[in-house]
């Protein structure tokens, strides 16, 4: 029972990772690699703040700021330095390696003995996997009911606009370029914010704790997608939330059948490359059925 609700923990605070990466993914459609770059960040950030003496909400309110820079930095280079949009992350998440070591100082950073959100004194008293959930379910909140709002302001339709059809929010007189910026800032943001969590709840922050969260983050969207189908925006970030919790419980089942968690990162692709080929699949058999039967109906 233990290792389901810590699940529902992990999944929840993957959570913001997959909205973080929604926004770029889905709705801006620009494959951001600084993913990988900015998870981490967001954890060397957080801890390094922590054992210096800084409050641990103060800490990840730091780490989310941190990936907004990391977000702010790829939307420069791909809209002033007119570069390739995959080059860009791709660049920024480079870079952002050695920013980490610099701010750790070391490779790994551990939490031992140092205070976090998961030993603050609200959460005294309960199994730190029952923290996971508590904590995981408030930022969940906040992020989803703030996103909500905005997208429904005019600056957030403005923002699906360019996402939507860059020719025709330019028509309307929103500058493509300025919205790409906006949703790279918010978006690593969210996953700078899931960096320091993690790390939280973990006890550490490592600079190659970043490989492989494209994928998580890419699973929680297909899964959320699949899982619920045709949702409105809003509740496509709910959506994603619960693909989280259900890629996490995915995992958990998977390592149950007593797989090697060596293989973890490549049962990861797996899982997700099979929530993407799946659907494809589904949805070939019901047109050929559709086929099918206009033809007998024609006879």
């Amino acid at each position: 029972m233990n290792l389901w609700v810590s699940a529902i923990g992990q999944g929840l605070l993957f959570g913001a990772l997959g909205i973080g990466l929604f926004i770029t993914f889905r709705i801006l459609d620009f494959p951001d690699m600084t993913v990988e770059g900015t998870f981490p960040f967001g954890a060397a950030v957080a801890v390094s703040a922590i054992t210096h003496g800084v409050n641990p909400i103060m800490a990840t309110v730091l780490a989310m700021v941190a990936g907004m820079l990391a977000g702010l930095c790829t939307g420069l280079l791909a809209t002033k330095g007119h570069m390739p949009l995959l080059i860009a992350g791709i660049l920024t998440m480079t870079a952002l390696y050695s920013i980490n070591l610099r701010v750790m100082g070391k490779a790994n950073l551990s939490l031992l003995n140092q205070p976090n959100l998961f030993s603050s004194k609200f959460l005294a008293g309960l199994p730190p996997y029952v923290g996971s959930v508590v904590v995981g379910l408030i930022v969940i909140v906040v992020v989803v009911v703030l996103l909500v709002l905005f997208l429904n302001t005019e600056l957030g339709q403005g923002f699906i606009a360019a996402g939507d059809n860059r020719t025709m929010a330019r028509s309307l007189g929103i500058n493509p370029d300025n919205m790409q910026v906006l949703g790279l800032v918010v978006g690593n943001g969210l996953i700078g914010l899931a960096g320091g969590l993690v790390a939280q709840n973990d006890g550490y922050a490592d600079v190659s704790m970043g490989t492989g969260v494209i994928v998580i983050g890419l699973a929680a969207i297909i899964i959320g997608e699949v899982m619920f189908g045709n949702l409105t925006l809003s509740e496509r970030l709910v959506a994603v939330v619960l693909g989280s919790i259900v890629y996490r419980f995915v995992i958990l089942i998977v390592l149950k059948l007593g797989f090697n968690p060596d293989d973890l990162k490549l049962i990861s692709a797996i899982v997700l490359a099979v929530a993407i080929i799946v659907p494809q699949i589904d949805e070939r058999v019901r047109l050929r059925r559709l086929l099918r039967n206009g033809v007998k109906s024609n006879d």
